[in-house]
């Protein structure tokens, strides 16, 4: 499909720059897409569209501090480098600004030396192998000198870093957050536990395809880069116990999204995993696993939009971005979301 066919224009002034003082007090657009009908509601009111018996998915992973600022040890030239994976050990695949200048054996100082990483290997698009030395435990290091990798479009760093964080995070490793989880509280999830709503954490780890555009102009020709998905066994038992009683799979984002159909779709059921996925989703594609989607307001023309479009058509999606912008909805990480729900018959555009 033809790129602009996910194209809209926002106005700037609707992109979030920062969180909701009360995480679940954000604003919620209620779609229900099998009746191609919506819906203004605060995120609160999302208990009641959450049954006893839904199976609500999170993505448990935790945001690294993963932004380092610092100098090139030959020109004290400044650089900055983002954490995008662990690859053995103290070696990281990073995404380096102004890399023509980082190349193998090239040495990165942070922090007046209290972090050094030196350049392994060089990779296209700016990706460097490198490999940290340090004094002491290498996340606490990076803790105390490390900034939180917001996206570009938010213009200052956060307050704490807790605030790009879901109050559920567990597992370091992504480089940047799955938002769509922001706007649970702990009090609202565990109002939902004791409706009878069953709670399953996965855990992707978000990496390099979050920070890359959609740059072809057909979308048969857009490669994902891939990203490590974690199944665990007694996750993987609940949601097919589940899918044997009919009871509806809840995915809160993007990100849960593509682990859930990723493993699905492989295997035809749920299986635990620890393996990488490069899954890309848009108009076309039938949803093996997902039944309704917690998600945010996301980018033109970026993946996650055209995976929205696949979910609930993509007139309808625009309509409904449409809407949220005359409304005056907050957008992208910081900002609004959605609830989609419903059955969709995969028909049309």
């Amino acid at each position: 499909m033809d790129i602009e066919l996910f194209n809209f224009d926002l106005p700037e002034e609707l992109i979030a720059q920062s969180p909701e003082e009360k995480r679940d007090r954000c604003r919620l657009l209620l779609i229900d897409r099998e009746h191609r009908k919506y819906r203004d509601a605060v995120f609160s009111d999302i208990y009641d569209y959450l049954h006893p018996g839904d199976v609500l998915v999170r993505n448990d992973t935790k945001v690294l501090p993963s932004r380092l600022i610092g100098v090139k040890e030959d020109s004290g030239g400044k650089v900055e480098l983002l954490l995008l994976k662990q690859l053995q050990g103290d070696e990281w695949e990073c995404l380096v600004g102004h890399s023509r200048s980082v190349r193998v054996g090239s040495r990165l100082v942070f922090g007046d030396g209290k972090l050094i990483a030196t350049c392994t290997a060089v990779l296209p698009e700016g990706i460097r192998h490198a490999k940290f030395s340090y004094d002491g435990i290498f996340l606490e290091v990076l803790e105390s000198l490390g900034e939180m990798p917001l996206p570009p479009y938010i213009r200052k760093q956060c307050a704490n870093n807790d605030e790009y964080q879901t109050v559920y995070a567990k597992h370091p490793g992504s480089a940047a957050a799955p938002t769509a989880g922001f706007h649970f509280t702990e009090q609202l999830l565990e109002r939902l536990r004791k409706k009878g709503v069953e709670i399953v954490d996965l855990t992707l780890d978000i990496g390099l395809g979050t920070f890359r555009p959609v740059k072809v102009n057909d979308t048969d020709d857009h490669h994902m880069h891939s990203e490590d998905i974690h199944l665990r066994a007694e996750a993987a038992t609940a949601l097919n116990k589940a899918k044997e009683e009919g009871r509806r799979i809840v995915a809160t984002g993007t990100t849960s999204v593509r682990t859930l159909e990723a493993v699905y779709g492989k295997y035809g059921r749920f299986v635990p995993v620890d393996e990488a996925t490069s899954i890309f989703i848009s108009p076309g594609y039938r949803y093996k696993a997902v039944d309704a989607l917690i998600t945010n307001f996301h980018l033109p023309k970026s993946t996650l939009i055209m995976l929205v479009s696949a979910f609930m058509g993509r007139e309808f999606t625009l309509e409904c971005y449409s809407h949220a912008i005359e409304k005056r909805y907050r957008f992208f990480s910081f900002g609004d979301a959605m609830f989609i729900y419903g059955n969709y018959d995969y028909g049309g555009d």
